[in-house]
């Protein structure tokens, strides 16, 4: 018997169902104005590197009345973007920010492995729901879909737990720091400042984040403003000093 998911906004709720655990998060983004067709459905597209993944995940979406699927270039606001991989790599990582920053659409993230360091990525890149590929049963699919066209999170239990480890480690280290804000670096700028560290300029930094130009330099602004750095290989000094790249 499965159990009914929980909305709510802050805390967290756990629920059991046929595939064990789960753990859900209200976020406080508010849903996506169209997020759902004038039938009440949902529309999702299925984003996979390799035809049988698309269309294994396509077959178990179709049989569901609550879901409408749509083309690969159909992905913008008010849409759910469903991407599949084995691993997160940099291509994967661009296409998910491209998908939510650019297009505008939620994100569902179906993935066989992730790393310790890649899941505040992943999270800054504006993932709603994670689900691991090896439960990516059909219920499991349809539950985080629907959680991410809510503006809900949904989370295995145990990158939830990681994630809140993270955190706090983070912030532990930040109010460790005289004289820097709490915040410490923002993913943002570590992303920033480790493409600086490899040699990349800053329309190569834009393409490769998917963001513009004005952006990247509003960030290397800010945070050599905030923490008084004189210029790029300053603040890429610091950040290796301190450990965040």
């Amino acid at each position: 018997m499965q159990t009914r998911a929980a909305r709510f906004t802050g805390g967290v709720h756990s629920d059991v169902g046929r595939d064990g655990l789960r753990t859900s998060f209200r976020t406080t983004v508010p849903a996506a104005a169209g997020c759902r067709t004038p039938a009440g459905r949902v529309p999702v597209t299925v984003l996979a590197a390799d035809p049988i993944s698309r269309e294994g995940a396509v077959s178990q979406l179709r049989r569901h009345p609550e879901i409408e699927l749509r083309k690969e270039s159909e992905t913008g606001p008010g849409t759910v973007a469903l991407l599949i991989s084995d691993t997160l790599d940099e291509s994967v990582l661009t296409r998910l920010r491209r998908v939510v920053r650019s297009e505008g659409a939620r994100a569902v993230l179906v993935v066989g492995t992730l790393r310790e360091a890649e899941l505040l990525e992943v999270v800054e890149c504006g993932a709603g729901a994670i689900v691991w590929r090896h439960e990516a049963t059909e219920h499991r699919l349809v539950q985080a879909v629907l959680a991410a066209a809510r503006g809900d999170g949904d989370l295995p239990a145990d990158l939830l737990g990681r994630l809140i480890s993270q955190v706090g480690a983070l912030h532990r280290t930040a109010a460790g720091r005289v004289g820097l804000p709490a915040s410490g670096l923002s993913p943002r700028e570590v992303d920033v400042l480790r493409l600086v560290a490899e040699g990349l300029d800053t329309g190569e930094i834009a393409s490769k984040l998917s963001y513009s130009e004005r952006t990247i330099k509003n960030v290397m602004h800010g945070l050599t403003t905030r923490l008084h750095l004189r210029n790029r290989a300053h603040a890429v000094a610091y950040a290796l000093r301190e450990g965040y790249i």
